[in-house]
Protein backbone atom coordinates (compact mmCIF):
# COMPACT_ATOMS: atom_id res chain seq x y z
CA UNK A 1 0.00 0.00 0.00
CA UNK A 2 1.43 3.36 -1.04
CA UNK A 3 2.15 5.95 1.63
CA UNK A 4 0.30 9.22 1.89
CA UNK A 5 3.31 11.12 0.48
CA UNK A 6 4.48 8.50 -1.99
CA UNK A 7 6.47 10.10 -4.81
CA UNK A 8 6.75 13.50 -3.10
CA UNK A 9 9.90 15.35 -2.11
CA UNK A 10 9.89 17.43 1.07
CA UNK A 11 12.22 19.86 2.80
CA UNK A 12 11.89 20.26 6.57
CA UNK A 13 13.82 22.89 8.54
CA UNK A 14 14.61 22.60 12.21
CA UNK A 15 14.88 18.89 11.49
CA UNK A 16 17.42 17.99 14.16
CA UNK A 17 15.01 17.69 17.07
CA UNK A 18 11.48 18.14 18.35
CA UNK A 19 8.71 18.83 15.85
CA UNK A 20 11.11 18.93 12.91
CA UNK A 21 12.67 15.54 13.61
CA UNK A 22 9.25 13.98 14.24
CA UNK A 23 7.98 15.40 10.95
CA UNK A 24 10.94 14.13 8.94
CA UNK A 25 10.26 10.65 10.31
CA UNK A 26 6.53 10.87 9.56
CA UNK A 27 7.08 12.14 6.02
CA UNK A 28 9.69 9.46 5.33
CA UNK A 29 7.45 6.75 6.76
CA UNK A 30 4.68 7.82 4.39
CA UNK A 31 6.85 7.55 1.28
CA UNK A 32 8.40 10.99 0.84
CA UNK A 33 12.04 11.61 0.12
CA UNK A 34 13.10 14.22 2.62
CA UNK A 35 15.78 16.86 3.04
CA UNK A 36 16.36 17.26 6.79
CA UNK A 37 17.80 20.74 7.29
CA UNK A 38 19.15 22.15 10.55
CA UNK A 39 21.99 24.28 11.86
CA UNK A 40 22.70 22.10 14.91
CA UNK A 41 24.29 19.05 13.27
CA UNK A 42 21.67 16.76 14.81
CA UNK A 43 20.00 16.45 11.41
CA UNK A 44 22.78 14.01 10.53
CA UNK A 45 21.59 11.58 13.21
CA UNK A 46 17.99 11.89 12.07
CA UNK A 47 18.90 11.17 8.45
CA UNK A 48 21.20 8.29 9.40
CA UNK A 49 18.40 6.65 11.40
CA UNK A 50 16.15 6.67 8.32
CA UNK A 51 18.67 5.65 5.67
CA UNK A 52 17.81 5.91 1.99
CA UNK A 53 15.52 8.72 0.98
CA UNK A 54 16.61 11.18 3.65
CA UNK A 55 19.37 13.73 3.09
CA UNK A 56 20.85 15.81 5.92
CA UNK A 57 21.74 19.41 5.03
CA UNK A 58 23.33 22.07 7.20
CA UNK A 59 21.31 25.27 6.88
CA UNK A 60 20.96 28.50 8.82
CA UNK A 61 17.51 29.69 7.73
CA UNK A 62 18.35 33.31 8.50
CA UNK A 63 20.86 33.26 5.64
CA UNK A 64 19.61 33.53 2.08
CA UNK A 65 22.47 31.52 0.65
CA UNK A 66 21.81 28.63 3.05
CA UNK A 67 18.10 28.53 2.24
CA UNK A 68 18.81 28.53 -1.48
CA UNK A 69 21.42 25.78 -1.10
CA UNK A 70 19.02 23.71 1.00
CA UNK A 71 16.34 23.88 -1.69
CA UNK A 72 18.88 23.22 -4.43
CA UNK A 73 19.95 20.07 -2.57
CA UNK A 74 16.40 18.74 -2.85
CA UNK A 75 16.39 19.31 -6.61
CA UNK A 76 19.92 18.00 -7.16
CA UNK A 77 19.37 14.85 -5.07
CA UNK A 78 15.71 14.01 -5.59
CA UNK A 79 14.80 15.90 -8.76
CA UNK A 80 11.87 17.99 -7.54
CA UNK A 81 10.16 19.74 -4.63
CA UNK A 82 6.57 19.18 -3.48
CA UNK A 83 6.50 20.10 0.19
CA UNK A 84 8.33 22.78 2.17
CA UNK A 85 7.96 22.88 5.95
CA UNK A 86 9.42 26.11 7.38
CA UNK A 87 9.64 24.87 10.94
CA UNK A 88 12.95 26.13 12.37
CA UNK A 89 12.60 28.50 15.30
CA UNK A 90 14.05 29.67 18.60
CA UNK A 91 12.46 31.09 21.75
CA UNK A 92 14.98 33.85 22.44
CA UNK A 93 15.71 35.71 25.65
CA UNK A 94 13.01 36.29 28.25
CA UNK A 95 12.58 39.98 29.15
CA UNK A 96 9.82 42.53 29.14
CA UNK A 97 9.52 44.79 26.11
CA UNK A 98 11.04 47.84 27.77
CA UNK A 99 14.13 45.82 28.69
CA UNK A 100 14.46 43.70 25.55
CA UNK A 101 17.83 44.11 23.85
CA UNK A 102 17.80 45.06 20.19
CA UNK A 103 20.31 42.37 19.28
CA UNK A 104 18.17 39.71 20.99
CA UNK A 105 15.08 40.86 19.11
CA UNK A 106 16.98 40.82 15.82
CA UNK A 107 18.23 37.27 16.46
CA UNK A 108 14.74 35.92 17.10
CA UNK A 109 13.32 37.75 14.10
CA UNK A 110 16.10 36.56 11.80
CA UNK A 111 15.16 32.91 12.37
CA UNK A 112 11.47 32.91 13.26
CA UNK A 113 10.36 35.65 10.87
CA UNK A 114 12.95 36.27 8.18
CA UNK A 115 13.69 32.54 7.97
CA UNK A 116 10.09 31.80 7.02
CA UNK A 117 10.08 34.64 4.50
CA UNK A 118 13.26 33.29 2.88
CA UNK A 119 11.73 29.83 2.64
CA UNK A 120 8.69 31.31 0.90
CA UNK A 121 10.77 33.64 -1.28
CA UNK A 122 12.95 30.89 -2.69
CA UNK A 123 10.66 27.89 -2.31
CA UNK A 124 7.67 29.29 -4.20
CA UNK A 125 9.44 29.71 -7.57
CA UNK A 126 10.69 26.12 -7.38
CA UNK A 127 7.24 24.78 -6.51
CA UNK A 128 5.78 26.71 -9.44
CA UNK A 129 8.27 25.02 -11.75
CA UNK A 130 7.03 21.63 -10.56
CA UNK A 131 3.32 22.31 -10.78
CA UNK A 132 2.69 23.52 -7.22
CA UNK A 133 2.77 21.92 -3.81
CA UNK A 134 2.26 22.50 -0.11
CA UNK A 135 4.06 24.94 2.16
CA UNK A 136 3.66 24.64 5.92
CA UNK A 137 4.93 27.26 8.35
CA UNK A 138 5.32 26.82 12.09
CA UNK A 139 3.69 29.70 13.91
CA UNK A 140 2.57 29.40 17.54
CA UNK A 141 -0.37 30.02 19.80
CA UNK A 142 1.84 32.99 20.80
CA UNK A 143 0.66 34.56 17.54
CA UNK A 144 -2.78 34.90 19.14
CA UNK A 145 -2.24 35.47 22.86
CA UNK A 146 0.43 37.38 24.76
CA UNK A 147 3.25 35.79 26.72
CA UNK A 148 4.86 38.48 28.88
CA UNK A 149 8.62 38.37 28.56
CA UNK A 150 8.54 37.02 24.99
CA UNK A 151 7.86 40.08 22.80
CA UNK A 152 10.19 39.06 19.98
CA UNK A 153 8.84 35.51 19.80
CA UNK A 154 5.21 36.62 19.84
CA UNK A 155 5.81 39.31 17.21
CA UNK A 156 7.68 36.97 14.88
CA UNK A 157 5.08 34.22 15.15
CA UNK A 158 2.28 36.68 14.43
CA UNK A 159 4.21 37.73 11.34
CA UNK A 160 4.43 34.09 10.25
CA UNK A 161 0.63 33.89 10.23
CA UNK A 162 0.29 36.91 7.95
CA UNK A 163 3.10 35.75 5.68
CA UNK A 164 1.15 32.50 5.40
CA UNK A 165 -2.16 34.16 4.58
CA UNK A 166 -0.61 36.57 2.10
CA UNK A 167 1.27 33.88 0.17
CA UNK A 168 -1.80 31.64 0.20
CA UNK A 169 -3.90 34.38 -1.39
CA UNK A 170 -1.24 35.13 -3.98
CA UNK A 171 -0.69 31.55 -5.15
CA UNK A 172 -3.97 29.72 -4.51
CA UNK A 173 -4.77 29.81 -8.21
CA UNK A 174 -1.35 28.47 -9.18
CA UNK A 175 -1.34 25.18 -7.33
CA UNK A 176 0.45 26.20 -4.14
CA UNK A 177 -1.21 25.83 -0.75
CA UNK A 178 0.24 27.65 2.26
CA UNK A 179 -0.84 26.93 5.82
CA UNK A 180 0.44 27.62 9.32
CA UNK A 181 0.51 25.29 12.29
CA UNK A 182 0.28 27.02 15.67
CA UNK A 183 1.43 24.65 18.42
CA UNK A 184 0.71 25.20 22.07
CA UNK A 185 2.78 23.61 24.83
CA UNK A 186 4.69 20.87 23.03
CA UNK A 187 7.51 18.99 24.74
CA UNK A 188 10.57 20.20 22.81
CA UNK A 189 14.01 21.62 23.53
CA UNK A 190 12.49 25.12 23.46
CA UNK A 191 9.95 24.38 26.17
CA UNK A 192 12.60 22.57 28.21
CA UNK A 193 14.74 25.72 28.14
CA UNK A 194 12.04 28.03 29.50
CA UNK A 195 11.72 28.93 33.20
CA UNK A 196 9.91 26.15 35.10
CA UNK A 197 7.34 28.55 36.57
CA UNK A 198 6.42 29.76 33.08
CA UNK A 199 6.03 26.20 31.81
CA UNK A 200 3.95 25.16 34.83
CA UNK A 201 1.68 28.13 34.31
CA UNK A 202 1.12 27.24 30.66
CA UNK A 203 0.35 23.58 31.38
CA UNK A 204 -1.93 24.46 34.29
CA UNK A 205 -3.83 26.77 31.94
CA UNK A 206 -4.21 24.10 29.25
CA UNK A 207 -7.58 22.34 29.57
CA UNK A 208 -6.21 19.03 28.28
CA UNK A 209 -3.76 19.11 31.18
CA UNK A 210 -0.53 18.03 29.55
CA UNK A 211 2.15 18.85 27.01
CA UNK A 212 1.62 17.79 23.44
CA UNK A 213 4.08 15.43 21.81
CA UNK A 214 6.06 16.42 18.71
CA UNK A 215 4.55 13.44 16.89
CA UNK A 216 1.10 14.98 17.29
CA UNK A 217 2.23 18.10 15.45
CA UNK A 218 3.99 15.96 12.85
CA UNK A 219 0.72 14.16 12.14
CA UNK A 220 -0.95 17.50 11.43
CA UNK A 221 1.94 18.51 9.16
CA UNK A 222 1.58 15.18 7.36
CA UNK A 223 -2.08 15.90 6.67
CA UNK A 224 -1.29 19.39 5.34
CA UNK A 225 1.51 18.03 3.17
CA UNK A 226 -0.72 15.37 1.67
CA UNK A 227 -3.38 15.67 -1.02
CA UNK A 228 -5.97 14.95 1.67
CA UNK A 229 -5.89 18.67 2.55
CA UNK A 230 -6.27 19.87 -1.04
CA UNK A 231 -8.96 22.49 -0.21
CA UNK A 232 -7.12 23.93 2.80
CA UNK A 233 -4.96 27.00 2.24
CA UNK A 234 -4.40 30.25 4.10
CA UNK A 235 -5.31 28.62 7.42
CA UNK A 236 -3.71 28.89 10.84
CA UNK A 237 -4.44 25.61 12.60
CA UNK A 238 -4.08 25.51 16.36
CA UNK A 239 -2.83 22.40 18.12
CA UNK A 240 -2.79 23.66 21.68
CA UNK A 241 -4.87 21.40 23.91
CA UNK A 242 -7.56 24.14 24.04
CA UNK A 243 -5.23 26.68 25.70
CA UNK A 244 -6.56 29.55 23.60
CA UNK A 245 -10.22 28.70 24.23
CA UNK A 246 -10.08 30.23 27.72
Amino acid sequence: MAGRLEGKVAVVTGAGSGIGAATVKAFHREGARVVAADVSGRQEEVAKSLGDGCLAVHADVSKSEDVQAMLAAAIDTFGRLDVLYNNAGIDGEVAHTGDYKEEDFDRVWSINGRGVFLGLRYGIPILLQHGGGSIINTASMASMVAFPGMPAYCAAKAAVVMLTKNAAAEYAGRGIRVNAISPGPIRTAITDSLPPDLIKGVVDATPIGRFGDPSEVANLALFLASDESSFITGSEILIDGAYTTL
